[in-house]
């Protein structure tokens, strides 16, 4: 009799954590809002609003800025450096026409990182018995960062000679997710407005 009842409370018990346990597709797009975050964040606080040793090249100037690395995400990094140049004072353009130097974007490294730490007991499937039990997560942290670093090559034109390289800019960004004791969730993070997973859609105002 005790070992009945003993199956019933574990078959009980295992329905109400897989009750409140919810599957979710991670994304529909290549990237998640948050990693595109993460990358688009970490490029715009990799540059301040004055640089410590100014560029040599006159403010005003026009200016071509290429870009180099092997990251697929160097065109956005390209945009927002075009902008802070901009914001600099500088006229900036892709092509050589009327241009008095040429500035070169050379990316390090540019991309996120992902971790995760996990202590409780995995997703079973059980193979005899049609039970299946849920992750239980006594800790879970997934762990997400943004990085970059970059230096800047400045050359004079039309004649290419090399003038300077600039000191490396650098910076990153992170968001955290944890679950404590199975059911306790939430976040941290130093994104500006991170997007939200609503269990429930937002109500129009």
């Amino acid at each position: 009799m005790k070992k009945t009842i003993h199956l019933l409370f574990l078959s009980l018990l295992i329905g109400f954590l897989s009750a409140c346990s919810t599957t979710q597709k991670v994304t529909n797009s290549a990237r998640t809002a948050t990693e595109q975050l993460l990358i688009s964040e970490a490029i715009t606080r990799s540059l301040p609003k004055q640089i410590d040793l100014p560029l040599p090249i006159p403010k005003g100037a026009v200016v071509k800025l290429d870009v180099t690395g092997l990251t697929p995400d160097k065109d956005m990094a390209k945009g927002i450096v075009a902008g802070w140049l901009g914001f600099l004072g500088y006229t900036v353009q892709d092509g050589p026409e009327n241009a008095t130097h040429r500035v070169n974007l050379v990316i390090d490294s540019l991309g996120s990182e992902v971790g995760n730490t996990f202590f409780g007991i995995p997703p079973i499937q059980a193979s005899l018995i049609p039970i299946s039990l849920p992750e239980l997560a006594f800790f879970k942290a997934d762990l997400q960062s943004g990085y970059i670093r970059f230096h800047l090559d400045v050359f004079d034109m039309p004649s290419g000679r090399f003038i300077a390289s600039s000191s490396p800019f650098i910076a990153d960004t992170f968001y955290n997710s944890y679950t404590v004791l199975f059911l306790i969730s939430f976040n941290k993070t130093d994104l500006t407005s991170p997007p939200q997973v609503r269990t429930f859609p937002k109500r129009a105002k």
